[in-house]
């Protein structure tokens, strides 16, 4: 089973934590972790693009010129799409890029992606995680003291809003629950600091 060291705020070492194998310590399946990001990122699209089709642009009600007698190609609108101005011919609508993935697929890149942080020395476990106030020069201290100077994932059981208010200007930093944790934030940051006891909130979860 992996074991890990336990920080306080200050980055001194107060214990070790031993983690579940079976959530902390399993190969990567590369393949799956892919998969999981790439519906994260389907799903955070918006899909609002949209082109105007001939029938949508304005004009264009009057045939240009008669049919037949005047040695041009026959048209029968200014708002074809092959006229400078006119509709866009199978351009992108309105749509749903979401999509969900088993059960079984979430869980198993949940579980790689716990696990090649903590077999790439990236998983830093907290004590706990209490400010006294809204500053983020505080806050910047405790990621300093942690070796967190880059992009840094800060997970916790419960809503913090010191916490979350005073990482949020802080670039490249981000805040999670636990409920709310998804394979792109884990695998994106650089360092994933978790409090001790979301530890044991994800354990029980994924067992």
């Amino acid at each position: 089973m992996p074991i890990v060291s336990v920080y306080d705020m200050t980055g001194k070492e107060t214990g070790k934590i031993q983690l579940s194998d079976e959530i902390f310590g399993i190969e990567p399946n590369k393949a799956v972790l892919h998969s999981a990001v790439v519906n994260y990122l389907a799903n955070q699209r918006q899909g609002t693009q949209s082109t105007l089709t001939r029938a949508e642009v304005s004009g264009g009600g009057r045939k240009p010129w008669r049919q037949k007698g005047t040695g041009r190609a026959r048209q029968g609108s200014i708002r074809a799409p092959q006229w400078t101005h006119g509709g866009i011919a199978l351009g992108p609508k309105p749509r749903s890029y979401r999509y969900e993935l088993p059960k079984k697929v979430r869980r198993l890149a949940m579980k790689s992606a716990f696990s090649a942080k903590v077999a790439s020395n990236d998983f830093i476990v907290l004590e706990n995680l209490e400010l006294e106030g809204i500053k983020t020069k505080a806050m910047v201290q405790v990621l300093n003291a942690l070796g967190a100077d880059r992009k840094a994932l800060v997970v916790m059981n419960e809503k913090d809003e010191k916490v979350i208010k005073s990482s949020r200007n802080i670039p490249g930093v981000k805040t999670a629950l636990v409920n709310t944790l998804n394979v792109y934030d884990i695998l994106n940051a650089d360092k994933f600091i978790i409090v001790k006891d979301a530890v044991e909130k994800i354990e029980e979860v994924y067992k």
